[in-house]
């Protein structure tokens, strides 16, 4: 981790980043090196897919790391109490690009941490992280048929899945039980195997980076009582170009 000391520690801020390699590996490895750069005295939280407080085990481990709800009540409680708060605007569309995509920075055009900025008037931080998307390489995101087909997506309210390497290798490696097992066990253990999120752990040992950039003010990017896409337009270009900007690093 680069650029720790950048943090207004005095404060509470967003620190806006991107997302790669279907999201844990950039969870995880933030939260080490948090710990170690920044220590566990200084709190800041991070925003997560409601889905997973209302699964046990997940919920308890969401808990426990003290993230919340992706909502916009919870990220202004947060704030108002003057906790920092860790967002990544392009939640699973972006987490889930292919690797070689990596390099590519991808909000998918949401703007609702520019209208939290705006709201709270905290600074926002821009984060880069490289490395993760080979970490834990995607091949495919599917916006519909991964979803339907493996339902399990689906019914956890996820819009998205992603074919990953981990997950490809194991189902051609089941696929050859097949005159074993028997091909409708097979395809029930493929079936399994691909809509679970086994597929999705980090296993590629790779370097991870991550740079924090220099805080941008919420009076540089929004005036006062102006409340206008285009302003949110200008937003959006300025913090995004300075998060791909600390990726190129």
């Amino acid at each position: 981790m680069h650029g720790a000391d950048q943090l207004p520690f005095d404060r509470p801020y967003l620190l806006v980043a991107n997302h790669s390699g279907g999201g844990a590996a950039d969870v995880m490895t933030f939260v080490s090196c948090y710990l170690t750069t920044v220590g566990a005295d200084r709190p800041l939280t991070g925003m997560a897919h409601p889905f997973g407080f209302g699964i046990w085990p997940i919920s308890s481990f969401m808990r426990e790391v003290g993230a919340i709800p992706s909502t916009r009540e919870a990220a202004e409680e947060a704030l108002r109490s003057g906790v920092p708060v860790l967002v990544f605007p392009g939640g699973d569309h972006e987490a889930l690009r292919p690797f070689w995509k990596a390099r590519e920075v991808d909000f998918a055009n949401r703007r609702g941490f520019l209208r939290l900025a705006r709201n709270t008037g905290v600074p926002i931080v821009p984060m880069g992280i490289t490395g993760t998307a080979y970490a834990m390489p995607v091949l495919w995101r599917s916006h519909f048929v991964l979803p339907w087909l493996l339902l399990v997506p689906r019914l956890l309210g996820l819009k998205r899945w992603g074919l990953t390497v981990l997950g490809a290798v194991g189902s051609v490696a089941l696929a050859l039980l097949g005159p074993r097992l028997g091909w409708p066990s097979t395809a029930f253990l493929i079936w399994l195997w691909l809509a679970l999120p086994f597929a999705y752990v980090p296993w590629v040992p790779w370097t991870v980076r991550i740079h924090i950039g220099t805080p941008i003010e919420a009076s540089e990017l929004f005036e006062d009582g102006v409340e206008d896409e285009a302003q949110l337009t200008h937003a959006y270009g300025r913090v995004h170009d300075a998060v791909a900007e600390l990726v190129r690093r």
